[in-house]
């Protein structure tokens, strides 16, 4: 049987640049492993087809023999033949652990896994919710998670007292299934042990075999100065406890800072609005500013002020979450329209009007240009 080119293969173009290659390798390898379709043979022959385009066109030098002189330049590159650098694969062992085994190769690519080893714990989140003000200031609380811990009764064994767990009989302890297909060794995950290459005949009573049971546990989290909505906290060893003597998984801490009604966050910088009253702002004057931390400070308005104008109080927002300073407080004042006047306070505004020239507006540049032209056209036409 013929090969089909390793361009068409992996569905790349022959001038295809390394990292499209290692994308659609990526994607058609997902796509076809075993695991995901078991008992698939033809699945499992378009992985191998894949695989062996790859090992070719990911190497520069068989690549180059490949594209002048075809297959029979790269016979020894098939998988299991002289030639075959499995190391090629070693960045794709985060998504299918299993592709050495598939082929044969065992840990040849730096990540191989024995599934009856110790295994890490599972990493939790929990998502807390805090005020502003404690964002601000940073503070001190307790969590409540509910997690697996090792049982303490079998000490994470998962096997009664006086008892030990034992090798799997049917993998021998590797908690795989090897079958021998041509120049390919498939593995498969055992069935008796599930992969994990032990069988306890005396389960724990407490833990019922599994070396594990949940405990609700009660954890203090520091929450820093200046922390802002979504950022998380890794509380190391704090996750799911891990098998067979593996670590701990980690806890993560997703924090939610609530809205305030004032004060509007953008990075470590506060904004507010401010309402002055609008003789005040013609005058020039003391007006009182509040801190998201302490007490109002006072701040000196210039005379002429025009409604809207934006001030930057510097070092006066939110402290930055690493401790290195603080941002700034930018307020805006907005001029106050009273809508209910005393016979008085009219009486005021009133001499205050007629003593105000008259609205005037001052042409632009542009309606100056435009009204000499229409004086030429005038004097043009008549």
């Amino acid at each position: 049987m013929s090969k089909r080119d390793y361009y068409v293969v992996l569905g790349v173009a022959r001038d295809a640049k390394d990292q499209d290659i290692k994308s659609a390798y990526r994607k058609l390898a997902l796509k076809f492993h075993p695991d995901r379709n078991p008992g698939d043979q033809k699945a499992e022959e378009q992985f191998k087809e894949c695989a062996e385009a790859y090992s070719v066109l990911a190497d520069p030098e068989k690549r180059a023999r490949y594209d002048r002189f075809g297959h029979a330049a790269v016979a020894g590159a098939s998988s299991g033949a002289a030639g075959f650098d499995p190391t090629i694969f070693a960045e794709f062992d985060d998504i299918f652990g299993s592709i050495g085994d598939i082929f044969g190769f065992g840990g040849m690519f730096g990540g191989g896994r024995r599934r009856g080893g110790p295994q890490r714990g599972a990493d939790l989140r929990y998502d807390l919710n805090i005020t502003f003000e404690q964002s601000a200031t940073g503070t001190e609380t307790t969590i409540q998670i509910p997690r697996h811990e090792t049982c303490e009764t079998c000490t994470g064994s998962g096997a009664a007292a006086g008892s030990a767990p034992t090798a799997c009989p049917q993998c021998r302890g590797t908690g795989q299934l090897r079958y021998q297909q041509g120049f390919f060794t498939v593995a498969r995950t055992c069935g008796q042990c599930r992969g994990s290459g032990r069988v306890i005949a005396k389960p724990c009573e407490t833990c019922h075999g599994q070396g594990t049971v949940e405990q609700l546990r009660k954890i203090t989290v520091k929450i820093p100065a200046g922390i802002a909505t979504d950022q998380r906290l890794r509380l190391s060893g704090e996750g799911e406890a891990g098998s067979l003597g593996g670590p701990a998984g980690d806890l993560y801490v997703v924090v939610q800072v609530a809205e305030h009604s004032f004060f509007h966050r953008d990075g470590n910088d506060l904004h507010c609005e401010i309402p002055v009253n609008f003789t005040t702002l013609a005058l020039g004057g003391e007006i009182q500013v509040p801190q998201v931390l302490g007490e109002s400070e006072p701040f000196k308005v210039p005379d002429g002020t025009p409604t809207g104008t934006m001030f930057r109080l510097r070092s006066k927002g939110m402290p930055d979450v690493s401790g290195r300073g603080r941002g700034d407080l930018l307020i805006t004042v907005q001029a106050i329209t009273p809508k209910k006047l005393t016979r008085e306070q009219r009486k005021l505004l009133e001499q205050l009007a007629a003593l105000l020239p008259p609205q005037q507006f001052e042409p632009t540049a542009r309606e100056e240009e435009d009204r000499g032209l229409f004086d030429k056209v005038k004097d043009i036409f008549g």
